[in-house]
């Protein structure tokens, strides 16, 4: 993959339908082009498929990341057993036997449950905790109670979108039983007070590039609001996205791309030179696993 490719993501990500237009006019390409590399991206296992969700404000569901190195001699069996549980959405593996897991949380008191489960089944005996600092949701300005919930209509809505999230509007109305204009309609009331979360699984294991995360420690004075996305947009698209933590002051974890390792090491002589920077500990992962949770069970449920 190269920028460009890493852009379309980045864009696919925080909105999965926007048109081939926009993302043309975005990336300065044509249409033809824009397609084809979305096609090839599908088709080489990077983008798994184009998804939606209910959204974390919707769910009010946490996240947390938990991380550290596996005690056990082999990860074979791993994927299955945290994909039964129920609740994690994600697990990374990386060099040395170092493992990232994320998972939804619908209240903290889970969290106990949730760290003893993964002792016991992947051998993390001393796991790192990390949850995240609350998402700055985007919703209209004096809301009313009910611009902030979902309906049975969306629900259905959204279960329609949830493996083709760029399926056509008349699709969907066909498959819930009503009109294309109804489901226009209900797709930006959802986008626009943040109930909808339209995204896409994706991972580059079927690519040669590399993923590491790389775990900034700043200086005490640095403004964790402010800091980090200057940072993720100085060096995008190698930077692709980051996460605070409330329980951990002054650590922001990215996610970086690279094409090879003379790039990240590039990268990383880069970031260590940033005047917040104190240090920074990587960790380059090699493959990634995405779990349905309860979360996506909501849509089943209406």
């Amino acid at each position: 993959m190269d920028k460009t490719d890493m852009n379309l993501i980045m864009l696919l990500s925080a909105n999965s339908r926007v048109s081939y237009a926009e993302l043309a006019e975005k990336l300065n390409l044509s249409v033809n082009a824009i397609h084809k590399r979305i096609q090839l991206l599908i088709e080489t296992g990077v983008i798994r498929k184009f998804t939606a969700k209910v959204s974390l404000l919707s769910a009010n569901a946490m996240v947390v990341f938990i991380s550290g190195i596996s005690q056990l001699g082999s990860f074979q069996d791993f994927p299955a057993k945290l994909e039964a549980h129920g609740s994690i959405y994600w697990l990374a593996e990386g060099s040395g036997k170092f493992l990232q897991i994320g998972a939804y949380l619908k209240n903290l008191s889970e969290l106990v449950g949730l760290v003893e489960f993964l002792k016991k089944e992947v051998g993390l005996s001393e796991p790192t905790i990390g949850i995240m600092a609350s998402i700055p949701f985007q919703v209209t300005a004096n809301p009313k109670s009910t611009d902030l919930t979902l309906c049975d209509l969306d629900y259905k809505i959204i279960l329609s979108l949830r493996d083709d999230s760029r399926k056509a509007v008349s699709e969907v109305a066909t498959e819930v039983g009503v009109s294309a204009k109804t489901v226009h309609r209900r797709l930006m009331r959802m986008t626009k007070n943040s109930l909808i979360e339209l995204g896409l699984e994706w991972y580059p294991d079927k690519s040669n590039d590399t993923i590491t995360l790389l775990d900034l420690h700043l200086k005490p004075e640095a403004d964790m609001g402010i800091v980090p996305y200057q940072i993720l947009r100085k060096y995008a698209p190698n930077t692709l996205f980051y996460w605070c933590f409330v329980n951990i002051p002054n650590v922001v974890t990215f996610t970086v791309w690279t094409n090879s390792m003379n790039e990240l090491q590039s990268l990383r002589e880069n970031l260590e030179k940033e005047p917040n920077v104190v240090s920074i500990v990587p960790n380059i992962l090699y493959t990634g696993y995405i779990f349905n949770t309860w979360r996506d069970q909501l849509v089943e449920n209406h």
